[in-house]
């Protein structure tokens, strides 16, 4: 049975789902690291420095913000993804490869749907 982690807004997800956390989609992943029971790694740039590690659940509900959602359906992360690409922080790449992971398809037919209005 896979791992869960219970998100401060009582669903439950495994390290396969992604979720909304303060506005950026992230994994839940178990630690190895004693110090820590799970970390939250960004979708697009997880599996590194950017992971963000929790000592317990507690932690992680004192910085479940107004941006976090948890799992979104796949009208929330096109909406999400539309929202984003307005966004300056975040470039084509990095949204395509994030499109790619929540709603499937290459990302590039998405791009050149929205170049062409479709």
């Amino acid at each position: 049975m896979a791992p869960t982690l219970e998100l401060p807004n009582g669903e439950t997800v495994t390290p396969e789902d992604v979720f909304l956390f303060n506005g950026y989609p992230y994994r839940y992943v178990p630690s190895d690291d004693d110090r820590f029971a799970f970390h939250l790694s960004p979708l697009y740039w997880g599996g590194g420095e950017m992971d963000v590690p929790f000592p317990d659940r507690d932690h992680l509900a004192e910085q479940w913000g107004p941006e976090s959602r948890g799992t979104l359906t796949e009208a929330e992360w096109a909406d999400w993804l539309t929202e984003a690409r307005t966004d300056d922080r975040f470039d084509e790449e990095e949204l395509a490869a994030v499109e790619r992971e929540v709603l499937g398809g290459s990302g590039m037919l998405s791009g050149l749907r929205r170049r062409l209005g479709l």
